[in-house]
């Protein structure tokens, strides 16, 4: 089994790690990160109105982590704390803060376990507002913050290849999706962590199979 790689290199050891043992791997990375200037966060977050007195954190990517020293000084002392995924919890608990409730799919899952406001979001630029939506329905304040900004990019004559033969591919966003999907073929599975990305990739492509974890080595042996 051939199985693409497309998050930036040095962040498929993991997904790596949930293949099959006979599988061969490749990586083509189809995404690149463009991180905001923490100087340009940091105003951002003391211009809040909010600042020092936010009840809640919730952050929906590791790639937040750099940030997090910054936020802690937004919130409130007995704030909470709420994250999108297990490398995020990672992430926050490597920064001493202790998780109080961690969503597996999408960012609004954790809507409901929010209680108190008003609440900090920190994550991407392009990031979906359901979260943002259902709060203000409950008449919590929200205030988001991006961070960073996840860019296609657009892989070489190889790399193109790879995904045209490839039988399986992992894309991690919709960004990745909109580079790899000229270049991969009808019978292809393509993994996603969730049902942000499956919906964006079922649009177009019918072959999908949603979650990341331990799980998805016997899910792909099986195919």
């Amino acid at each position: 089994m051939h199985v693409v790689l497309t998050r930036e290199v040095g962040r498929n050891e993991a997904l790596a790690a949930w293949l099959p043992s006979d599988a061969k791997a490749s990586e083509v990375p189809l995404t690149t990160t463009r991180y905001v200037d923490e100087g340009t966060v940091g105003d951002e977050l003391r211009s809040s109105g909010s600042y020092g007195a936010f009840r809640a954190l919730v952050v929906t990517s590791a790639r937040v982590g750099r940030y997090l020293a910054l936020a802690r000084g937004a919130l409130a002392p007995d704030a909470g704390v709420f994250s999108v995924g297990p490398a995020t919890t990672r992430v926050l608990h490597e920064r001493g803060m202790k998780v109080h409730a961690q969503a597996t799919g999408a960012a609004r899952d954790l809507a409901l376990q929010v209680s108190r406001g008003p609440v900090l979001v920190l994550g991407a630029a392009a990031m979906r507002d359901e979260l943002v939506v259902v709060l203000g329905e409950r008449g919590i304040d929200v205030t988001v913050i991006a961070c960073y900004e996840t860019v296609p990019s657009p892989p070489d004559e190889d790399g193109a290849q790879l995904l045209r033969d490839a039988q399986v591919v992992l894309i991690g966003a919709p960004s990745a999706w909109s580079v790899a999907r000229a270049f991969i073929g009808p019978d292809t599975w393509v993994v996603v962590p969730g049902p942000t990305t499956g919906a964006a990739v079922r649009v177009q492509h019918q072959r999908v199979i949603e979650g990341w974890g331990p799980s998805l080595r016997e899910r792909l042996a099986a195919l």
